[in-house]
């Protein structure tokens, strides 16, 4: 969720506009190198990321293996020896023709998203936003809308191209798009019959980082603006904002919808903990409104009614800070759950050596100084949108503010990353860390490079019962 939904200027020709086209990809290129860090942190620290990704998705297909399982059992129980007969006979050629065969899998070292290729990947963006800006707008003489667009359509033509060396950009762009196909998947009772599927935490992962990108979606919503208007500038009225705003909130939107989605189960299987998922789609509504006020405040053109509008947004920042701020600790990170005495695990109190371990919680696998470093830092740019009290001074315009807000939560976004995961592993694997050593805060402490993640890709991701069968 953004530290800060303001947004910068919008209407006017003049270097407002400009700044805020070139912003959006600056901001996604820092956007993907930061994750290069996170991977390279998360493979330091023994966490396979994309283990705890996907974790829900194997559970989910290993349940709909089991079922079919199940029915095929129930429909040959007549014929049970024609139909052994009939799936040892054809199994050989469905295994070939696996898209987890030994083919493919042999080809997922190439498909592997590592931190190396993101860096570089990220670098790369950088260099051809910046040729394309100062060949389109210096030599040529075009405008930065031109400029933008000339960015955009290298970047596709360079990862469409069959490369070798780009497979893995046009694999990781495949599951992109499948996982936001699945963001907007209907998934609520209204559109089916029964329980409705639960979201997995892939899902949730990448609407939260979507969240803190919403003011690219903004950005790109003003893009779209901008090239329906020129060469004439965007007017100064309200329906201007709509689809800029409607843009920025739809993350916000569709995390909310996945909250109350969760609640709906909840509520069906008598969950006494289904208050927490409305309870943040709630969090999630308090950020809608800092954006949209900020947005009409552009369109005022009286100093009285934007004061007014100023005191308002930043009673919005604050009551969505703290909100965030609060449920970052407890819900996302799991900290500071547990008592001075120790921390309950498995229903038995436990006593830390550690003061920090004692009051975040007991398993810090970065370290006792590394979450307290993540802790503070989020502390400190959850309110980064009190810089607008020194605008002025510091930024020679409401634009470069912006950005700056943007480089921060991003960075934000990128260190809650790290223990948002870590606590993701620490509840899927609560019952073999529950025996593990009792010293585990020294073991913590100590980095080591674990095993080379598996792909995201689904044609490499599949169920541990399925291998089982296809190994027997």
């Amino acid at each position: 969720m953004s530290s800060g939904q303001e947004v910068g200027e919008i209407f006017g020709d003049g270097s407002g506009p400009a700044m805020s086209l070139l912003r959006s990809p600056t901001v996604i290129i820092a956007a993907v190198g930061l994750w290069g860090m996170n991977v390279y942190l998360f493979r330091l620290f023994g966490i396979d990321y994309v283990h705890v990704l996907t974790f829900d998705l194997m559970k989910e297909k290993e349940a709909s293996s089991r079922r079919d399982g199940e029915n095929k059992e129930d429909d040959n129980t007549g014929i049970a020896g024609t139909a052994m007969t009939n799936r040892n006979t054809k199994s050989p050629k469905r295994r070939a023709n696996s898209p987890g065969d030994s083919n493919n899998l042999g080809n997922s070292a190439d498909n592997e998203v590592t931190a190396g290729k993101l860096i570089v990947f990220s670098l790369s963006l950088l260099l051809i936003l910046h040729m394309s800006t100062v060949i389109w707008i210096d030599f040529i003489g075009g405008s930065a809308i031109g400029a933008i667009f000339i960015f955009y359509l290298a970047v596709i033509v360079g990862i469409l191209l069959p490369l070798p060396s780009t497979a893995w950009i046009r694999t990781a762009c495949k599951t992109i798009f499948h996982r936001t196909f699945e963001l907007i998947n209907p998934r609520c009772f209204c559109c089916g019959t029964g329980m409705p599927r639960a979201i997995p935490f892939i899902d949730v992962f990448f609407a939260d980082a979507c969240c803190s990108l919403s003011k690219v979606f903004f950005d790109w919503g003003m893009l779209w603006h901008l090239a329906w208007h020129y060469p004439e500038p965007v007017p100064m009225e309200l329906h201007s904002i709509i689809i800029p705003s409607v843009a920025a909130s739809l993350p916000y939107f569709i995390r909310a919808r996945q909250c109350l989605v969760m609640y709906t189960i909840g509520a069906m299987k008598s969950d006494a903990k289904k208050y927490q998922h409305m309870l943040n789609a709630i969090k999630y509504s308090t950020s809608l409104w800092p954006l949209v006020v900020s947005a009409y405040q552009k369109t005022i053109t009286n100093e009285k009614e934007k004061v007014a509008l100023e005191a308002f947004l930043i009673i919005l920042l604050a009551i969505n800070s703290a909100y965030s701020l609060a449920w970052d600790i407890t819900m996302d990170w799991g900290m500071m759950q547990n008592t001075c005495a120790g921390g309950a695990i498995g229903g038995e109190t436990k006593s830390h050596t550690s003061c920090a371990h004692s009051v975040l919680r007991p398993k810090l696998r970065f370290g006792a100084p590394t979450s307290i470093g993540i802790l503070f830092i989020d502390i400190v740019l959850r309110y980064s949108w009190v810089l607008r009290f020194w605008e002025n001074d510091l930024f020679p315009n409401a634009d470069i503010y912006i950005l700056c807000t943007q480089f921060l939560e991003a960075i934000r976004r990128a260190l809650w990353n790290l223990l948002r995961v870590e606590w993701e592993h620490i509840k899927q694997n609560k019952g073999k860390e529950e025996e593990a050593p009792a010293d585990v805060e020294m073991m913590e402490q100590k980095p080591f490079l674990a095993p080379k993640s598996r792909s995201m890709s689904p044609i490499d991701r599949k169920p541990k019962s399925l291998q089982h069968k296809q190994k027997s």
